[in-house]
């Protein structure tokens, strides 16, 4: 099923900024993206997909939509309401994927939790032989904190709700964009009005993925923080073979044996940050205590649990940009006598 076409008008009044100069440097042009897939995972494939196509200030110019064929099974019918049997017939992710590219491009991605939609679609780009034509993406949640709306949780829902938007069919890939987008609108010019910059962050490309085992796919589902169900796999690593030195210390080096967790959105696929840490002699940690020698956060002030666990203890925070950086120079480390659990 495909659907390209000039969207309706939406039904929320638009926040104008007329009174005022539009802030230099915003995006030209926006994509609101809304992906269902057969779980959380890098691995997991799209069912669904919709784009929003939105002009400099927010308005829209037409949409698109399209069911995925995923080749296997869909994973949470409960939540997207796909069938097997609804998905046979559908075009797989590469025959859509010459037109989803064209109303990505030169367009910043707009998702609620954008890190998941981004990471989902520039697998599947990898998966097709291709690159996702998308450089910048921007978070619906990273922006309502900025704007310090008064929501009290982070679900699409109760954003949408707060500008008065009404969901018309949940986990439908269309109207999740639909109703994102009319949220996404009055949001940009609240940022506009007060002169604010925009959580923006960079999209690097992906060309690294693999599969899991068929006997694995869509076996195991586990809650997700927003309210969804889906496939959680963590990886599994050997034992880290190097003594852990202590805490990282502020402008020096980093040094095999290091525990390292992360918080947050990065703009290199968490998997693959994480890959490159523990291929440089890192220990990749789940939590932060005090033998946590370092967090990996592009957003030290947030009300996480990693982050605020690092602030108690004053465990030293790097942004994601600094600790690639330090990847490039980490100092050899001494064996443990036993592996580092």
């Amino acid at each position: 099923m495909l659907e390209d076409q000039q969207a309706p008008a939406l039904d929320v009044p638009v926040q104008r900024n007329a009174d005022g100069p539009w802030p230099v440097g915003y995006p030209t042009g926006y994509a609101v993206v809304d992906v269902e897939t057969t779980g959380l995972a890098t691995h997991d494939r799209i069912v669904s997909a919709a784009v929003y196509r939105l002009t400099a200030r927010g308005e829209v110019e037409d949409h698109w939509y399209s069911t995925v064929n995923p080749q296997r099974d869909p994973g949470p019918v409960h939540i997207h309401g796909l069938t097997a049997r609804m998905l046979a017939d559908a075009p797989l992710f590469a025959d859509v994927a010459g037109e989803l590219a064209e109303r990505l491009a030169d367009r910043v991605l707009v998702a609620h939790n954008a890190k998941f939609d981004w990471s989902m679609l520039a697998h599947e780009y990898a998966r097709a032989g291709r690159i996702a034509p998308v450089k910048q993406r921007l978070c619906t949640i990273h922006l309502s904190k900025a704007l310090g709306l008064p929501l009290a949780n982070h679900r699409l829902e109760t954003l949408v709700t707060h500008f008065g938007v009404v969901q018309r069919q949940a986990h439908h890939a269309l109207d999740d964009a639909r109703v994102l987008a009319e949220a996404f609108r009055p949001s940009l010019h609240q940022a506009a009005g007060l002169g604010l910059p925009l959580p923006l962050l960079a999209c690097l490309p992906v060309t690294r993925w693999s599969d899991p085992p068929a006997a694995e796919r869509g076996t195991r589902w586990g809650a997700w923080g927003g309210g969804q169900r889906g496939w959680r796999q963590t990886k599994r690593r050997p034992p880290c073979p190097w003594a852990n030195p202590g805490r990282y210390t502020p402008g020096g080096r980093l040094a095999q044996g290091m525990r390292v967790a992360f918080s947050g959105d990065t703009s290199v696929d968490r998997e693959l940050l994480e890959d490159q840490a523990f291929d440089a002699g890192l220990h990749i940690a789940g939590s932060v205590s005090r033998l946590t020698s370092l967090l990996v956060s592009n957003d030290p002030l947030a009300p996480t649990g990693k982050a605020s666990r690092a602030r108690e203890l004053g465990t030293p925070i790097v942004d994601e940009a600094t600790f690639t950086r330090l990847l490039g120079d980490v100092a050899p480390g001494v064996r443990a006598a036993a592996p580092d659990a």
